[in-house]
């Protein structure tokens, strides 16, 4: 499947699969990166790898962390930079590209990934695995949350498995947790199949009624 033009979403020219919302958008940080925040699993300088319209990065450099958040979408970065100036907060934003990140070797302690490594391909997650790996300290550590399954939303290119994530990150990284969770979407129960097939897996939501995507959540330690 063909990934789709970011831009033209943050543009509001296109939308992902007739949903009047960009799943992912959902006007604040993900609970998950939120979670692991309070549980300390985030230090150092923080790179937020697809940062979208910033609301993790926003929210990491709120709590005090040095936030660098680089998205391929010139229109995303430009909103997250308004905002942050609008809040007085001091993070860097820059548009460049997930599986190169020049000028950025050996700069972070901790990497985000939420919701990007599952619109790569195959060969781009190799690639991105590699740039992670350049442009992280010893004893970094990612957190990268990424689609499980599909169910009747496109809201992803690729469903990913426990096999890509240990091929993938096999060498250079030794991972320390990968779970099932929910990843909290913009994305309402009419968005999604309106009669699902008796052997469609149950949806879940969270008390709010939006639709928590199946997703791996794997925390990696840079070598």
């Amino acid at each position: 499947m063909t990934a789709p033009d970011f831009d033209e979403l943050y543009r509001g020219e296109t939308q992902l699969g007739g949903m009047p919302r960009i799943p992912w958008d959902i006007g604040e940080p993900q609970p998950l990166v939120v979670e692991l925040e309070a549980a300390g699993e985030f230090r150092g300088a923080v790179l937020d790898a697809g940062c979208g319209l910033g609301e993790n990065a926003l929210f990491l450099a709120g709590r005090g962390y040095d936030v660098t958040g680089i998205d391929g979408s010139p229109t995303a970065i430009e909103r997250v930079r308004t905002k942050a100036a609008e809040l007085g907060l001091d993070a860097r934003f820059a548009v460049a590209e997930a599986t190169r990140l020049d000028g950025f070797d050996g700069r972070f302690d901790t990497v985000l990934d939420s919701a990007l490594y599952h619109c790569l391909t195959i060969e781009q997650q190799r690639e991105y695995a590699a740039t992670l790996h350049r442009v992280t300290r010893p004893g970094a550590t990612l957190h990268l949350l990424c689609l499980a399954e599909r169910l009747g939303a496109e809201l992803g290119p690729m469903v990913i498995t426990p096999e890509n994530l240990r091929g993938t990150f096999g060498e250079g990284w030794h991972i320390t947790r990968l779970e099932r969770r929910g990843y909290t979407t913009s994305v309402m129960p009419e968005n999604l199949m309106p009669e699902p097939p008796p052997e469609a897996p149950k949806i879940s939501l969270d008390d709010r009624g939006r639709f928590l995507m199946p997703i791996w959540q794997l925390a990696a330690t840079r070598a």
